[in-house]
């Protein structure tokens, strides 16, 4: 089975072209959806937040204060890779085990941080979803409902797209100027036949 990466930075429609895949039948695996749910569900893990960040990182009921995490670690870059050093690891341990109890010929993994964690490793190939950055910023200011500023604050904390499209196997426009399904379905063709001769 092939393990392939999907990323891009955030607006560029990552989630958008994996949920094609979906409907295509491809099992995917959200990586910041899964980490927050094992952050929660991983006891040796919130021992370990806990430990870092103080008791108040969960609420009463166990699930994660993600608002007060979030305001630790957004403008604190050693908390942010302490925190990042906890959690990948497990996040990364949690995928390979999700993607050994699938049939299908190639699962995707879709993480908005795939080369600054270095998880790109696990994987065969990796898919960049590209946008232009003005476009980016005007989906997630639409989007989450957040400032120019807000967005950009968020852009610098991740690898540049030129950098992330140099690094991937593959590069999929999401930019309004190229339909999206057509490069979707061709990738698609084309890992079912490096699946069959692998």
């Amino acid at each position: 089975m092939l393990k392939i990466g999907i990323t891009g930075g955030i607006g560029s429609g990552k989630s958008t072209v994996s949920r094609i895949f979906e409907l295509l039948g491809v099992p995917v695996y959200y990586a910041d959806d899964r980490a927050k749910d094992i952050m929660v569900r991983d006891p040796e893990l919130a021992a370990q937040v806990k430990h870092h960040f103080g008791e108040e990182i969960y609420n009463a009921d166990g699930t994660l204060n993600r608002k007060l995490l979030g305001n630790i670690v957004f403008n604190d870059k050693d908390k942010l890779a302490l925190l990042n050093s906890l959690v990948h690891p497990a996040t990364i341990r949690d995928s390979d085990n999700w993607a050994q109890q699938q049939t299908t010929p190639y699962v995707l993994k879709e993480a908005a941080l795939l080369f600054e964690t270095e998880s790109f490793h696990h994987l065969d190939k990796v898919i960049a979803v590209f946008a232009p950055q003005p476009l980016r910023i005007h989906r997630v200011m639409k989007r989450d409902n957040v400032t120019r500023n807000e967005v950009l604050a968020r852009m610098y904390k991740q690898i540049d797209e030129t950098i992330k499209m140099r690094l991937s196997d593959y590069v999929i426009h999401n930019d309004e100027q190229h339909m999206v399904i057509p490069q979707v379905l061709a990738l698609h063709k084309k890992f079912l036949e490096l699946a069959t001769a692998k």
